[in-house]
């Protein structure tokens, strides 16, 4: 029973990360064509193809991690490439939360309508700033996975030497090291990028939704489109906060443990992964250019099934 379980969630993780993988790399492709033709992005598209270029290079870093933790995890600690690829994994990590901060701030810059001064030349000065929210994002990145390697570095050459005082096993060097120094750690610098998301989306949210609540004194048809859209916009939103939190806490459980056993090893990966696993499709139905290139892809793919199914005249 145990192991049935546990081929289904590698093989639902499998097929999660395959979409996930598809989805982001549908939308960097469709975006950068259209970069390609049109030498410019808007501020918006320049953020989705980053998030989505980010998401796409976790998505495969992460797979062939967990496969190979999985059925390597004896040797895998032992390894002397591990904390390197253990750089990649958590620079990606942190990218990819930074550059779905901006979507989030510039939704609210774009969309939001609020009279504080701050706000308004955030409004006027975001097209510009785009590029280096995106820029500064990789310096800062980059900076947090070097303390991560270098600070596991260090606590584990010094427990090889024998620094620590008393009998401490391997196991317990784990844990203490997660929870004394890498929950912390994790603490401090994810917070920072979430505590920005958090206040965007919630300073966005309030705006529509006193927008709507002002709709209710205008005629029905007009406040019924209205409402629509705002309901659609609205729900898109609350999705993206759920899945942004659950992102954020996930890597905070997981900084908390050396790691869960083989039984739950996968069903946690998905929880970890499930907002680069979904939100990309939210990104695709929710714009209108990555949406209509999807149909037409759609469209294209029919035609070819029923030319396959259709037999030849003779």
């Amino acid at each position: 029973m145990v192991g049935s379980f546990i081929i289904f969630a590698m093989v639902l993780y499998a097929l999660l990360c395959s979409l996930g993988i598809m989805a982001n790399g549908f939308i960097v492709v469709v975006l950068g064509r259209e970069w390609v033709r049109c030498h410019r992005l808007s501020p918006c598209d320049l953020i989705l193809i980053s998030l989505g270029a980010a998401r796409f290079c976790l998505l495969w870093f992460g797979m062939i991690h967990n496969f190979y933790y999985f059925l390597h995890h004896v040797q895998y600690s032992k390894e002397p490439a591990c904390p390197y690829f253990m750089i990649y994994f958590d620079f990606l990590n942190m990218v990819t939360l930074w550059f779905a901060t901006w979507l989030s701030v510039l939704f609210c810059v774009k969309i939001a309508n609020f009279a504080h001064p701050i706000f308004l030349w955030l409004k006027w000065r975001v097209k510009g700033l785009v590029h280096w929210f995106l820029l500064v994002s990789l310096p800062i990145s980059f900076i947090v996975s070097m303390m991560y390697f270098v600070g596991n570095t260090a606590l584990y050459q010094a427990f090889l030497q024998g620094i620590f005082s008393g009998n401490i096993t391997l196991y317990d060097f784990a844990r203490k090291r997660q929870i004394y120094y890498f929950l912390p750690l994790k603490l401090i610098t994810l917070s920072i990028p979430c505590s920005v998301f958090v206040v965007s989306i919630g300073l966005l949210i309030t705006s529509l939704w006193r927008h709507s609540w002002r709709m209710q004194h205008i005629s029905h048809i007009t406040q019924d489109a209205s409402t629509q859209a705002h309901t659609r916009a609205l729900k898109s939103l609350v999705s993206f906060l759920v899945l942004y939190s659950l992102s954020f806490m996930s890597f905070i459980i997981d900084a908390s443990f050396s790691g869960f056993g083989s039984t739950w090893y996968w069903p946690w990966q998905i929880v970890i992964y499930l907002s680069t696993f979904v939100h990309p499709f939210i990104l695709i139905f929710s714009n209108s250019e990555l949406g209509g290139a999807l149909m037409k892809l759609f469209l294209l793919l029919k035609a070819f099934w029923n030319d396959k199914r259709t037999p030849s005249s003779t």
